[in-house]
């Protein structure tokens, strides 16, 4: 009877907050969970930005640093994000190929990046997608997915009688559930995150006047790029979708991009 209660209890709960923080995402709509105030998110958003300006190396190279301020104002400009106070920056390692954008609008390039985005479209492909992760508040999404779930492994623990202090029992318990949240609910979260990032980003890479259709070729550079580097994981493990999922998702999502493409 104690288990039953405590399994009915955290299905009420995790019910009751899926209905009272449901979210949408901007152009594709779909239902998110969000708990955490945007308020809050921003201001983690700046103080992560700020860390990372101390402890890393900015790039000098004047042409680099211009082409991402260029590229970054012009997605902005048709991000929809008044909130946001956009930030420009270029990381100095050339062997790093990525990008990230942090709540708020605090984006940075590695160097490395621009081996393999040899243009100016193609440099909008990356920051399209890594601006599209934050106006569509997928950081914010992950930290109340991963707030839900420890609150689920506390009740689930208690429903199988174990305590959640330092017990070899207990341990087991959250070691064998965080085998199940990584697996079975955080990495499929993320995946989908990671696609609708491509989606929203070719939407917002047209709005800014940049073609849609370079992203075709720039993942599959990207994909060339991984497989020399040897970087490549099982689709099932890794927080992006495969490859050739990207680029076939991304051939099929080509007509609604092109609709929004004015060349300026």
């Amino acid at each position: 009877m104690i288990r039953r209660a405590h399994l009915h209890a955290l299905a009420v709960v995790l019910a009751s907050l899926a209905l009272v923080y449901c979210a949408h995402a901007p152009y594709t709509d779909r239902a998110q969970f969000i708990i955490l105030p945007r308020s809050q998110e921003m201001s983690l958003g700046a103080t992560a930005a700020q860390d990372i300006l101390k402890k890393e190396k900015l790039s000098t190279n004047a042409q680099e640093t211009a082409l991402v301020e260029r590229v970054g104002k012009r997605i902005a400009a048709v991000a929809d994000a008044p909130d946001f106070t956009w930030e420009f920056h270029v990381i100095d390692k050339p062997d790093t190929v990525n990008a990230f954008c942090l709540p708020g609008g605090k984006v940075f390039v590695y160097t490395g990046l621009f081996k393999v985005a040899a243009t100016e479209d193609d440099l909008a492909t990356v920051v399209g997608h890594e601006v599209s992760h934050a106006v569509a508040r997928h950081g914010a999404e992950r930290m109340s997915q991963a707030q839900a779930l420890s609150v689920a492994g506390s009740v689930g623990a208690a429903a199988v009688g174990v305590s959640t202090g330092s017990s070899a029992a207990s341990q087991a318990f959250q070691t064998a559930y965080g085998i199940g949240a990584n697996v079975g609910i955080l990495l499929p979260f993320s995946r989908a995150q990671e696609s609708e990032a491509d989606h929203i980003g070719l939407i917002l890479m047209a709005k800014a006047g940049y073609d849609p259709r370079t992203a075709v070729g720039f993942w599959e550079k990207m994909a060339e790029n991984s497989k020399k580097e040897g970087k490549k994981a099982p689709a099932y493990l890794t927080t992006h979708p495969s490859d050739e999922q990207r680029i076939a998702d991304i051939k099929r999502l080509m007509p609604e991009a092109l609709s929004y493409y004015r060349r300026g």
